[in-house]
C-alpha cells in the first residue's frame, strides 16, 4: 500500500491520476473528529494521525487499498464543517470533490451529534455524486441513549445509509461493499427540497444550468445552482459556459436579499441547517433501556476551575512519574540486557573484521556504544511518552484543556486553541510548530511559535529523565522541567506586552469523552516513535563513528577549544560536553546519546554512569541548556517555512541566549545552595 499527502499548493489532479489506474476512486468526507482518518486507517493500513481533537487532518491523503478481489483508490479529504466557507479545509475538500470527480463518496457522520453532521451531508448530496453514508460511533450514541433510524435516514437523504464503528471495523466492509456498488451502478442522489419561498426563487437558476450541455466537474444541474447562488468564488470560473447561468444566479441573489433581508448564503445555510434538523430529529429517538454504562460526558468536571485545574496538575505528575518509574526502569533493564548480551556479541564481530586496531575501536563507538545510546533513550522514555500522549489524544482531554486554559492563555497573546500546539509540542516539536499555522492572526503565530521552540519535546523530556532524573533523582528532574516552565512564562508574557495586537475569543466544538483503545493507542504510538526510530538510530550511529574518529585521532579536543570559554568558564560543563550539545541540533536526544557514547568507549561501560565525569550540577544545567536552546534542525526547517528567514533566525537566537544565560546563573546559583 502506498500513500500521498497533499497540501493546498499541490495538483491534487495530477496525482490522482497516477492512482487512477488502481481502481474505483472513494472519497471520505465528514466533519473534524468524526472518525475519516480511523476509516482511512483501516482501509489502507498506511497510518494517518487520529486525534480527538479538532483539525488533526489539514491535508488531502490519498492511499490504494485492495477490497476483496478489487483494487480501490481512498481519499482522506480535511475534515470540515461546510462546503461552502472560504477555510483551507473547506477549499480543499470542495475542489478535490469538483476536480476529481470521484468515483463514490463516503459521507462519515457521527451518530451522536447527527443534526450538527447532516449539514454537511445535506451539501453532500446537492453535489448530485454517487454517495454514500456511514453512521459512525453508534456504539457512543448508545452509550448516550441514542437510538438512530437508518432506514428513516435513507428515506429522507435518498442515499445508502450504513451503521459502523470505524475504530473497532465494525460494519466497516458493509460500507465499502456498498460504496463499491454505488460507484458500479454509478447513481446519484435525487435532489432535496427546501422551503417553497427559496425554491421559487432558484427555480429560475435550476432551469438554466439544466439548459448547459455540458455540466462542469460531473454536478448536477442544482449543484451548479446553488453554488453559484452562495457564490463559491473557486468554482465560479471552471467553465466558459457558466455565463449562461450566471445572470440567473445574480438575479436570484438579488431577490433573496430582498425577501430576506440577509446575505444569500446566510439564507441558504438556514434552509440546509433547518432541513438537517428536520432530518435527524425524524431519524433520532431515545434508546429502549436509555443510556448504557461507559464513559460520560466529563466536561463540566474537566472545564470548571475549580475541579480542572487540580486535574490538570494530577494529569502532569502521573505523566511525569510514569514517565520516571517506568522509564528509568525500562532504561536501566535495557542497558543491562544490552551488556551482556548484545555488546559482548557486537564486539567479537567487530574485532572479527577489523581486528583490535583503531579501526575497531571506531566501529565500537557506532554499533555498539552508538545503537546502545539511541536505543535505551528512545524505547524507555520516547515510546512511553508517545504512549501517554495517545491516551490524551484519544480520550478527548487535550480539547477540554484547550477550555479550561483559554482564560490563561489571553493572558500569553492567544486563544485556548493556541494550547494544543504547546500540548503537542511535548511530543514533537515539528507537527506542533505546523500547526501554530492554524492559529488566527500573525501575531499570535509568532508567540505561539517562540513557546513551541521552549517546550520540551519527547527527546528532550528523554535527555532530562536519562541525565537528571535518572542519576540525581526526579526532584532535580522535576526542578528541571519548573526553570523552563517559568522561562516560558515569562517569555509569553513578555511577547504579549512587547507586541500589541487583540487576541480573539475562542470557538472550538465541545467533544463528549471517549474511551481510548488499545489497539489505537499503541499503532499511533509506534507510528510515531518508528519515526525517530529509523531517523534518530542511523544519525546517532554516524555521529558516534564521526565523533570516535575524531577521538582515536586526538582531534576532537583540539574542536572543543573555541567552546571552552562558554562551556567551561560560563556554564562550568566539561569541554567535551559543549559539541554534544552543537551536534545534539541534529536531534536533541542525540546530545545525551553522544555524550554517553564517548563516556563509554573512554572509561569502559561503568562509565555509562555520567556521575563518573559530571558532578549533580553539570547534568543539571547540561540537561537545562539542552532542553532551552535551539530546536532540532527539523524544527529549524518548519519554522523558517512558517515565519521567514529573519524571524525563524530571532526566535533561534532568542533561545541560546536564554539557555546560556540561564545555565550560567545555575551553575553558580547551586553550588551556592549546597550542591556539588
Amino acid at each position: 500500500m502506498s500513500s500521498v499527502r497533499l497540501g493546498p499548493d499541490d495538483d491534487p489532479v495530477a496525482a490522482v491520476a497516477s492512482l487512477r489506474d488502481r481502481g474505483p476512486m472513494v472519497a471520505l468526507l465528514g466533519n473534524p473528529n468524526v472518525g475519516k482518518s480511523s476509516l482511512f486507517n483501516r482501509l489502507t493500513g498506511i497510518g494517518v494521525e487520529t486525534a480527538h481533537y479538532p483539525g488533526t487532518t489539514q491535508v488531502m491523503n490519498l492511499g490504494d487499498t485492495r477490497i476483496g478481489e478489487r483494487g480501490a483508490v481512498i481519499i482522506d479529504l480535511p475534515g470540515t464543517y461546510s462546503l461552502s466557507d472560504q477555510a483551507a479545509e473547506s477549499t480543499i475538500s470542495r475542489r478535490a470533490l469538483v476536480e476529481l470527480m470521484p468515483d463514490v463518496v463516503i459521507v462519515v457522520v457521527d451518530a451522536t451529534n447527527l443534526d450538527r453532521n447532516l449539514f454537511l451531508t445535506v451539501q453532500a448530496v446537492e453535489l448530485g455524486l454517487p454517495l454514500v453514508v456511514a453512521l459512525n460511533l453508534v456504539d457512543e450514541a448508545e452509550h448516550k441513549g441514542l437510538s438512530i433510524s437508518v432506514a428513516t435516514l435513507e428515506e429522507h437523504l435518498g442515499v445508502p445509509v450504513l451503521s459502523c464503528v470505524a475504530t473497532t471495523g465494525e460494519g466497516v466492509d458493509a460500507v465499502v461493499e456498498r460504496a463499491l456498488q454505488v460507484a458500479d451502478a454509478g447513481r446519484t442522489a435525487a435532489p432535496l427540497a427546501y422551503g417553497v419561498s427559496f425554491e421559487t426563487i432558484m427555480k429560475p437558476v435550476v432551469e438554466a444550468a439544466n439548459a448547459l450541455v455540458e455540466r462542469p466537474g460531473g454536478l448536477s444541474a442544482r449543484a451548479i445552482a446553488l453554488l453559484l447562488f452562495e457564490g463559491a468564488p473557486d468554482l465560479l470560473g471552471i467553465s466558459g459556459a457558466m455565463s449562461a447561468v450566471a445572470g440567473p444566479a445574480a438575479e436570484a441573489r438579488t431577490a433573496s436579499q430582498a425577501r430576506y433581508e440577509e446575505p444569500p448564503q446566510v439564507t441558504l445555510a438556514r434552509e440546509r441547517h433547518a432541513l438537517a434538523g428536520t432530518i435527524a430529529a425524524a431519524a433520532t429517538s431515545a434508546r429502549e433501556g436509555g443510556p448504557r454504562r461507559g464513559p460520560r460526558d466529563l466536561w463540566a468536571f474537566t472545564t470548571s476551575p475549580k475541579t480542572g485545574v487540580p486535574l490538570v496538575v494530577l494529569v502532569m505528575s502521573l505523566v511525569f512519574g510514569f514517565l520516571f518509574v517506568v522509564g528509568d526502569f525500562l532504561a536501566t533493564g535495557f542497558s543491562s540486557l544490552w551488556a551482556t548480551f548484545a555488546s559482548p556479541l557486537i564486539a567479537s564481530g567487530i574485532h572479527a573484521i577489523a581486528g583490535n586496531g583503531a579501526v575497531a575501536e571506531v566501529l565500537g563507538w557506532g554499533f555498539d556504544a552508538g545503537i546502545e545510546a539511541s536505543l535505551a533513550i528512545g524505547l524507555p522514555y520516547i515510546l512511553t511518552f508517545y504512549v501517554l500522549l495517545a491516551i490524551l489524544e484519544d480520550s478527548g482531554y487535550l480539547n477540554s484543556l484547550a477550555f479550561l486554559t483559554d482564560r490563561v492563555m489571553h493572558r500569553f497573546g492567544m486563544h485556548g486553541r493556541g494550547l494544543l500546539p504547546l500540548v503537542a509540542a511535548a511530543g514533537c516539536n515539528v507537527p506542533a510548530m505546523l500547526a501554530v499555522r492554524n492559529l488566527p492572526t500573525k501575531r499570535e503565530r509568532l508567540i505561539g511559535s517562540t513557546l513551541v521552540a521552549l517546550v520540551p519535546c519527547s527527546a528532550r523530556t528523554a535527555v532530562v529523565l536519562g541525565a537528571v532524573g535518572h542519576y540525581i533523582g526526579w526532584q532535580p528532574a522535576l526542578g528541571v522541567f519548573a526553570v523552563v516552565f517559568a522561562v516560558g512564562i515569562a517569555t509569553a508574557l513578555g511577547m504579549n506586552s512587547l507586541f500589541p495586537g487583540h487576541t480573539g475569543g475562542l470557538v472550538m466544538e465541545m467533544f463528549a469523552f471517549r474511551r481510548p483503545r488499545l489497539g489505537s493507542i499503541l499503532k499511533k504510538a509506534w507510528a510515531q516513535f518508528r519515526e525517530f526510530l529509523f531517523v534518530a538510530t542511523p544519525i546517532v550511529i554516524v555521529g558516534s563513528l564521526v565523533l570516535g574518529t575524531l577521538y582515536e585521532t586526538g582531534w576532537l579536543w583540539k574542536l572543543t577549544g573555541p567552546l571552552e570559554p562558554i562551556v567551561v568558564g560560563w556554564l562550568g560543563l566539561p569541554a567535551i560536553a559543549g559539541l554534544t550539545l552543537v551536534l545534539g541540533t541534529l536531534r536533541k536526544e542525540l546530545a545525551l546519546q553522544l555524550l554517553i557514547t564517548m563516556a563509554v568507549v573512554a572509561m569502559g561501560s561503568s562509565a555509562s554512569n555520567l556521575m563518573t565525569f559530571m558532578t549533580p550540577t553539570n547534568l543539571f544545567v547540561y540537561a537545562l541548556v539542552n532542553t532551552l536552546a535551539v530546536p532540532c534542525v527539523s524544527t529549524i526547517t518548519v519554522l523558517v517555512r512558517q515565519q521567514g528567514w529573519a524571524r525563524a533566525s530571532g526566535i533561534v537566537a532568542f533561545t541560546v541566549a536564554v539557555a546560556l544565560l540561564t545555565g550560567g546563573i545555575f551553575a553558580r546559583l547551586l553550588p551556592a545552595l549546597g550542591w556539588a
